[in-house]
């Protein structure tokens, strides 16, 4: 990637856009750092720079005058791709995403997975499986390191394990990884992507520059991908959670078993992990797929599978208080997430919900409590919304909190000796916290103070 004068403008001044500045800064791009943001100060931004001397910050408006002489955009994910201004970039540049950025920059081996929920622990294993299976390992994207910062130290023999979300994958062209996994496709960021349909068409696009030399592995319990899987570019692995498969991974009883060109190779007891659940016992088959195909052995996969403890904020216990279990599901940002969550619990449960309305429904989640659910203790922006398809559904114990702190407060004082209390919201986090992290962390720190 030659990027030697070139002069580049990068959309968003967060922390994806400052990442992607410094790596053009540093390949000797003129840069042009743009926010639509006008209230912010140029100085604080150009002071998160490694070299400020080499960026013009934009702030407000983008002037017409920006866009002479521009070779290249490249914008952030959160930066969606039918604003004004991008599709005023896209008549005049190449209009990249960080991910195509830091491909074209990069060396190795790349394993990608994306999928509506499950990609944060399923990239987390398949790192720690690779890490302890490789020399030089990256784990990038959206799980919170950010591809382009590390694109640079990259060697020939690195392997970069990409969480990928669909608002990266809006803006690929020649991003290709070795492996890819969509790990399932259900409703979430219509608000972004308008429509289910574009929403899938965004997520298949992980493997849309694979050939039939690379993998992909697919969800064969979806009945989107397991249609996709008919057509997809690359040689299909399929993974079902429920039934057993002639060719892929499955779950037999208690045990994890790889069917490869009719040999079964059994991989693990369920027992023997640390984690939770269905989902979580097929977010294990995906990674063990991928690093199977990434010529890892079977005996290292499973040493590093047994010695993998949960993420952070996805059904992540927290502690037992007068006999209660606390757990922290803050990243059950969607319903079909928080539907995980719940499913997971095998005691009857107090559940924290709502926050940030994403377009979603909750009937199916609400119908999934399964008689668990004690009670629903509800905030943020949806509370009302969820409040009223729960009653709906005939779950009538519903409860409105102020804000996280009170609604932890009231599972206290209502849940007793043997129950739970979760916390996995069915919603993002904005508008009350910056992230689900920040979210998760405050859950924790409103139950440790009880």
């Amino acid at each position: 990637m030659k990027m030697d004068k070139k002069r580049v403008l990068v959309f968003g001044s967060g922390v994806s856009g400052i990442s992607a500045a410094d790596l053009l800064a540093a390949q000797g791009a003129r840069v042009l750092l743009y926010d639509g943001n006008g209230n912010q100060e140029p100085e604080q931004i150009l002071a998160k720079l490694k070299k400020p001397e080499a960026v013009e910050v934009i702030l407000g408006e983008l002037p017409e005058e920006a866009l002479k002489g521009l070779d290249l955009a490249v914008l952030s994910p959160g930066v969606p791709t039918d604003l004004r201004e991008v599709l005023r970039l896209k008549e005049i540049v190449p209009v990249w995403g960080e991910v195509e950025l830091a491909w074209q920059a990069g060396r190795g081996t790349v394993l990608a997975i994306t999928g509506t929920n499950g990609k944060t622990t399923t990239t987390a294993l398949l790192g720690r499986i690779m890490a302890d299976a490789r020399d030089s390992v990256y784990v990038v994207g959206n799980i919170g390191t950010p591809y382009t910062s590390v694109a640079p130290e990259m060697r020939e023999d690195t392997v970069t394990v990409a969480e990928i979300s669909s608002f990266q994958l809006e803006t690929i062209h020649t991003f290709h990884p070795r492996v890819s996994a969509i790990l399932n496709i259900t409703e979430d960021h219509l608000n972004r992507h308008h429509t289910m349909a574009e929403y899938i068409r965004v997520k298949e696009l992980i493997c849309k520059n694979q050939t039939k030399e690379d993998t992909v592995v697919l969800n064969y319990e979806d009945a989107v991908l397991r249609e996709f899987g008919k057509t997809a570019p690359a040689s299909v692995i399929y993974f079902s959670g429920r039934r057993e498969l002639r060719e892929g991974i499955f779950l037999r009883g208690e045990t994890i078993v790889l069917a490869v060109d009719g040999e079964e190779i059994p991989v693990i007891q369920t027992d023997e992990m640390h984690l939770l659940g269905r989902h979580n016992h097929e977010n294990v088959m995906a990674a063990v797929a991928m690093a199977w195909r990434a010529g890892v052995s079977m005996d290292s996969i499973r040493h590093s599978v047994r010695n993998f403890h949960a993420v952070e904020h996805r059904i992540e216990y927290v502690t037992e208080k007068k006999g209660v279990a606390y757990y922290n599901d803050s990243k059950g940002t969607n319903p079909d997430a928080a539907i995980k969550g719940i499913q997971a619990m095998n005691r009857p449960t107090w559940l924290i919900g709502g926050g940030y309305d994403k377009d979603s429904s909750y009937e199916e989640w609400i119908r999934a409590f399964d008689g668990k659910v004690r009670g629903l203790v509800l905030i943020g922006q949806t509370r009302e919304k969820i409040a009223e398809a729960a009653h709906g559904c005939g779950f009538m114990n519903t409860i409105l909190a102020d804000d996280l702190e009170e609604a932890v407060r009231i599972c206290a004082d209502h849940a007793v000796a043997g129950e739970a209390v979760l916390l996995s919201p069915a919603c993002a986090s904005w508008g009350q916290f910056p992230n689900y992290e920040v979210r998760g962390k405050k859950f924790k720190e409103y139950v440790g103070r009880l």
